[in-house]
């Protein structure tokens, strides 16, 4: 069964969200602090984290770049809706999503479902070949291994899925709502924006010049598309 780490220093959060979880089956861990969560990170089995922004010693995106350093798990900020900025430097920091508060249940098992689900296959879409090129870029989906001319590139989940469904489809243009609908599997609802951020990820690390990328285009005013460069 899945390990979950729950990362907040608020006690009446930390327990609500457990008895969301707790009858899922669901292996919990808590952590009061990034620091903690850290330690539990590096020394227990966590599939998933629900890692809060504000927290004492270390805060939540502190702890979410030291993870990204060593692991690309899916990490889900919990954020208030007027935390807007720190929602947008947790997705630049590598967070795969995030959950507003006050939580709606049915929403954070729907987000934890799908994420785990997407760690597992790594997002697996169905009749797309073990193996993907186009130019310098190969995806092994056996080994779920990217790369970029023969070195290995680290990919989180979701940039993994990304890149997986548009190189499976080179030249078809995806609007941003039909990309996150496709890799998060569930309503766009306005999260759109999340595609962005991922989007600009993928062209760091896989581009040689992320503002004048050869693969990863915009299609301006319909969506992006990933074609064999120039």
């Amino acid at each position: 069964m899945y390990g979950i780490l729950i990362c907040d220093d608020q006690p009446d959060i930390v327990n609500a969200l457990k008895i969301y979880l707790e009858p899922e089956g669901y292996t919990l861990y808590t952590a009061g602090t990034g620091l903690e969560a850290l330690e539990l990170v590096r020394r227990e089995e966590i599939h998933l984290i629900l890692l809060d922004v504000m927290m004492p010693k270390m805060d939540g995106i502190t702890a979410l770049s030291r993870i990204r350093q060593f692991s690309n798990i899916p990490i889900i900020l919990l954020t208030a809706k007027s935390e807007t900025e720190d929602m947008v430097q947790g997705l630049n920091a590598g967070a795969d999503d995030y959950i507003t508060k006050p939580f709606v249940p049915a929403e954070v098992l729907a987000r934890v479902r799908s994420h785990l689900r997407r760690y597992a296959k790594l997002g697996s879409f169905p009749e797309t070949p073990e193996e993907l090129c186009i130019g310098n870029i190969t995806l092994n989906d056996v080994t779920k291994i990217a790369a970029v001319d023969g070195n290995p590139v680290a990919l989180t989940p979701i940039e993994y899925s990304i890149l997986k469904l548009l190189m499976a489809n080179p030249g078809k243009v995806y609007s941003t709502k039909a990309l996150y609908e496709a890799v998060w599997q569930e309503a766009a609802l306005g999260s759109e924006g999340a595609v962005a951020v991922h989007i600009r990820h993928l062209r760091e690390k896989i581009e040689i010049d992320p503002s004048d990328p050869r693969y990863l285009k915009v299609v301006w005013g319909q969506g992006y598309k990933i074609e064999g460069g120039r």
